[in-house]
C-alpha cells in the first residue's frame, strides 16, 4: 500500500555506523565519514578517527520529505589528508517501511563501483506522521445500517388516498409458438406379403399315411448258428 501526502513532512535519519567495511589503507587504519543524499539536500558526518572498517557516529539529521521521492542515496568515504578521499562503497535506502510504518532500523548493504560488496550500512529513521498519512485513504466499504426491525422489508405500504391502485392484467399474451426440435418420421417403404420371399421351384413334400405300416414278421425259425458244425467226411470211418 502505497503513502501519499508527505509532502513537506519532516523524516529523522540518524546514521549509526558501519561494519564490515572495505579496507582501502595498507599501512594505517582508514578515517570512514558517511554522506546522506536526499533530493538537493546533502549532509555529511564527522570523520571517524582510525574508525577502520567498523566506524561509529550517532548522528542526527533531519529532512524535508517531496512527494514521489521514496529512496535516500548513502555513500561511504576514507578521509586522506594529503591525497583525494578514497571511494569505499554506497547504497540506496527504500523509504517504504518508515513512511507507512513510522520506524525503521534496517542495517543496508553497501557496494563498489564494480558491484562488490562493501560492507553495511545502518541507519534509525523515524517518521511521526505515519498514522495520519495512512487515516487518509477512503474507506474500503461503506458502513453497515441495518433496517428497522419493526418494519417489514417485504410488505409495500397501502397508496395514498385518490392515488388509483393499478389493476392486473386480464389478458394475457398468447405462449410463443416454439419449434419442434423431432425431425419428421422417415417414411418406410410398405411390402406385400406375397412378395416378401421368393416362391420355392420345388413340389411341397406330401404327408406321409397314418398309422404308418407294419414291420414284417419275424421268422419261426431261428437262423443257423455260426460257424456250421462240422460234417462227417464219407471218406474216413469215425473214431479214426
Amino acid at each position: 500500500m502505497s503513502v501519499s501526502g508527505i509532502q513537506g513532512q519532516l523524516l529523522e535519519v540518524t546514521v549509526v555506523g558501519c561494519t564490515k567495511l572495505k579496507d582501502t589503507e595498507w599501512v594505517s587504519r582508514q578515517d570512514p565519514y558517511v554522506c546522506v543524499e536526499y533530493g538537493s539536500n546533502n549532509c555529511r558526518t564527522r570523520t571517524c578517527t582510525d574508525g577502520g572498517k567498523n566506524p561509529t557516529f550517532q548522528e542526527k539529521f533531519m529532512f524535508t520529505l517531496i512527494e514521489g521521492l521514496r529512496e535516500i542515496s548513502v555513500g561511504v568515504w576514507n578521509s586522506n589528508t594529503l591525497s583525494f578521499d578514497d571511494f569505499i562503497g554506497n547504497g540506496k535506502i527504500q523509504l517504504h517501511k518508515v513512511l507507512s510504518q513510522g520506524f525503521d532500523d534496517t542495517t543496508w548493504p553497501l557496494q563498489t563501483k564494480t558491484g562488490r560488496y562493501a560492507g553495511e550500512v545502518k541507519l534509525i529513521m523515524h517518521y511521526a506522521n505515519a498514522n495520519k498519512a495512512a487515516t487518509g485513504y477512503a474507506p474500503s466499504a461503506p458502513p453497515c445500517v441495518y433496517p428497522d426491525p419493526g418494519v417489514s422489508q417485504y410488505y409495500l405500504p397501502p397508496p395514498a388516498q385518490g392515488t388509483p391502485r393499478a389493476q392486473p392484467p386480464t389478458t394475457y399474451p398468447a405462449p410463443y409458438p416454439y419449434p419442434s426440435c423431432l425431425p419428421a418420421p422417415y417414411p418406410y417403404p410398405s411390402y406385400s406379403p406375397s412378395s416378401a420371399f421368393p416362391q420355392s421351384a420345388y413340389p411341397p413334400p406330401q404327408p406321409a399315411p397314418y398309422p404308418p405300416a407294419p414291420y414284417p414278421a419275424c421268422s419261426a425259425c431261428p437262423p443257423p448258428p455260426y460257424p456250421p458244425p462240422p460234417q462227417a467226411s464219407p471218406y474216413y470211418p469215425p473214431g479214426n
